[in-house]
């Protein structure tokens, strides 16, 4: 089975990377009956999640545009537990958002917030990031969320697990009420 109807430039970049079918995750949020709707989704490590929830934020995102405006305030954020994480799902989203013209950028802790200051002023479509490192950006005043249309926790359930409820709660609360959480 090959991918189903998917934005072109998402194919195009599915292909450079030689993916001809979805993993059976992929295959499931691609569903007509899973679109606008919030997602729980549990799948193994290495199973393709992270392009799968790729793959479901492009309708959001692009909607029917060819390709991504300027950057500016970021419309989609994604939540992750580790600096190792964030910068893998960072990694796999810049490439699969590359040929839409996509600035996917991470903030974590560990890495010059000097930096991540800069890039945050410039814009980007995707923030990537820990939920310390993306309060702290939040609450200087780097990092605003009004635009985002779409909310990921990756591993939401080792966040809790590491106590980063409150800070989870603060990001989701400076959101628009109407994001699609995945």
């Amino acid at each position: 089975m090959t991918f189903p109807d998917l934005h072109p430039r998402l194919l195009h970049a599915l292909a450079a990377r030689n993916y001809t079918e979805p993993t059976p995750v992929q295959l499931a949020v691609l569903r007509l009956d899973a679109a606008e709707r919030d997602l729980l989704v549990s799948a193994p490590t290495g199973s393709g999640k992270t392009v799968a929830y790729g793959l479901t934020l492009a309708s959001n995102l692009l909607g029917d545009a060819e390709r991504f405006g300027r950057p500016q305030q970021p419309l989609a954020l994604i939540v992750a537990p580790t600096r190792e994480l964030a910068q893998q799902v960072q990694r796999e989203l810049e490439w699969l958002f590359a040929a839409a013209g996509g600035r996917v950028i991470s903030c974590v802790g560990g890495m010059d917030i000097r930096r991540e200051q800069r890039l945050l002023s410039q814009g980007a479509h995707i923030v990537v990031g820990t939920p310390g490192r993306l309060g702290g950006h939040l609450d200087q005043r780097h990092l605003h969320l009004s635009a985002v249309r779409a909310v990921v926790l990756d591993e939401a359930d080792e966040m809790l697990d590491l106590g980063f409820r409150d800070e989870l709660e603060i990001l989701l609360n400076a959101t628009h009420p109407k994001s699609k959480r995945h």
